[in-house]
């Protein structure tokens, strides 16, 4: 460390970015602070973001999860729980993942500094607390600072009748009714998690679709089942008006969309983005300029324009995940301290805990479509698979995507139990290039829904080969008795027949 500032490398937030990042470049010897403004250190993730909202889903499953079988497919627990019973696990885990975050940042000897950061230049950064003021210097800085929930249009988010994502779980009461405003990821898990609840649902969307980035197959399964929990979906409309009215004994949001069409509810949740929380960092004072949605612009080393100032998480826009920001915030420091280091891999996971929950990994077929990559897709359903029949997930769909002439995995889809821990085996697969033959060949444990990979390679062989045979048969000369040359096999005596295809719920 350069004598003439107080740490190598100083992170300005503790979420996944920053820790990684921290924890990284004391692994390498470096003298690291992190400066966190947030009541838990872990930065939104672990106090309002990640960890609570997938937590409060875990109550939310546990306390809908039928309690014996006798109760049937439609069984619904006979009250709904109140808000404090649905928040106590989510209170106990905030507070033990904020121990493990500062226990490793301890372990680590990164010093932790409270307050809030401001740039005073490109290496000195001011730090209010409730302490008072400190300067801080550093050789290099990391600006991990995450996002906020973006302003509702229209309205202010009183953290009662109208809220923001942030403010979901702050909630003194159960509502009857909620509209949601934006169908994107934190949109569709909430608006799952209160339908799973019994509450009644609208989505709001200008959008024409839910999650356009996702497989279609999937979101038109995962918009049935929400349908099925009686979610009303009013996409491609936007929201002109919205008045708060008090008869005295309840106040309630009466929303007038652009169609005219009027919607009424206890709470709107807004969630139609979210923006840079960097307006209070001073950024011109390091040569920084965030854009109109706050977020920073970074190189392929996550350097800003400014050389020894770093910018990693959500805070550099997409992806946005916390696993794709921990990892650029190791790779980060790396750079800025010349360790080596591979770039973070292309095909990363996706994973949406709205209830069911989705996952994918790598290409869709509209993706393959656009770009005129030819390729066929495997079909398994959880209803055709034992370990489905076991859980009670008969609505469960996967999918895998295969190049039709090689045979490459190129994307793996899935809606249901587990699917954002049975898209790995896909997302490994993928990264070392394998494909339909490892499928095939390949034993998994049994009864798992692992068992998903197999019957869908098998059902993208058949497929594959008939259109090989057809081929084959359409060639000059194959009309003289000439025998197209054999398909391997895809129904050997030891695998079940291939799995017809049903079409989609």
């Amino acid at each position: 460390m350069s004598s003439q500032y107080d740490f190598d490398l100083v992170c300005l937030g503790s979420g996944p970015a920053g820790q990684r990042a921290a924890i990284q470049a004391a692994k390498l010897g470096k003298r690291v602070a992190v400066v966190e403004k947030q009541r838990c250190i872990g930065g939104v993730c672990i106090e309002t973001g990640t960890i609570p909202s997938k937590t409060f889903r875990e109550a939310v499953r546990r306390f809908y999860s039928r309690p014996g079988f006798d109760q049937g497919a439609n069984y619904r627990a006979p009250q709904r729980p109140k808000m404090e019973q649905l928040l106590a696990h989510v209170d106990q885990v905030i507070q033990r993942e904020t121990e493990v975050v500062q226990d490793a940042l301890a372990r680590n000897d990164v010093e932790v500094i409270r307050g809030k950061g401001a740039f005073i230049d490109a290496h000195t950064v001011e730090v209010t607390g409730i302490e008072g003021h400190r300067e801080v210097t550093a050789e290099n800085i990391l600006i991990s600072v995450g996002t906020r929930p973006a302003d509702p249009r229209g309205a202010v988010a009183d953290g009662e009748v109208v809220i923001t994502s942030d403010q979901v779980l702050d909630l003194n009461n159960m509502p009857r009714k909620i509209a949601v405003v934006g169908a994107g990821v934190i949109g569709i898990e909430y608006a799952s998690m209160f339908a799973a609840l019994g509450v009644s649902v609208t989505i709001i969307d200008q959008r024409p679709r839910p999650l356009e980035f996702l497989d279609h197959e999937i979101v038109d399964e995962l918009i049935h089942q929400m349908r099925k929990q009686d979610v009303v979906f009013r996409c491609g409309d936007g929201v002109k008006n919205i008045e708060i009215v008090d008869d005295g004994q309840r106040r309630e949001g009466l929303i007038e969309l652009e169609s005219g069409k009027h919607i009424v509810a206890d709470v709107i949740l807004f969630s139609v983005g979210r923006t840079g929380a960097t307006d209070k960092l001073n950024l011109g004072a390091a040569g920084l300029e965030a854009d109109d949605r706050g977020r920073l612009s970074v190189n392929d080393h996550f350097q800003t324009k400014t050389e020894n100032v770093y910018a990693a998480g959500d805070v550099i826009g997409y992806p946005a995940l916390a696993a794709t920001s921990s990892e650029q915030g190791r790779l980060a420091a790396c750079h800025m301290f010349g360790a080596e280091a591979k770039p973070m891999a292309k095909h990363f996971p996706i994973g949406i805990y709205s209830i069911p929950e989705i996952s994918m990994v790598g290409e869709t077929e509209e993706s393959l479509t656009e770009k005129r990559v030819p390729y066929e897709t495997g079909i398994a359903r959880y209803r055709e698979i034992s370990r489905g029949q076991i859980v009670g997930d008969d609505s469960g769909f996967f999918k895998m995507i295969f190049h039709r002439d090689n045979g490459r995995l190129l994307g793996t889809h899935c809606i249901g139990t587990g699917a954002t821990e049975l898209v790995h085996v896909g997302q490994a697969v993928i990264g070392l290039g394998g494909g339909l033959d490892y499928f095939m060949d390949t034993v998994f444990n049994f009864p798992t829904l692992a068992e998903c990979y197999k019957v869908a390679a098998f059902n993208a062989a058949n497929k594959i080969n008939f259109a090989k045979r057809i081929h084959a048969a359409r060639k000059p000369g194959s009309g003289n008795g000439a025998t197209p040359p054999p398909a391997r096999s895809v129904t050997p005596e030891t695998q079940a027949p291939p799995i017809e295809e049903a079409p989609t719920s």
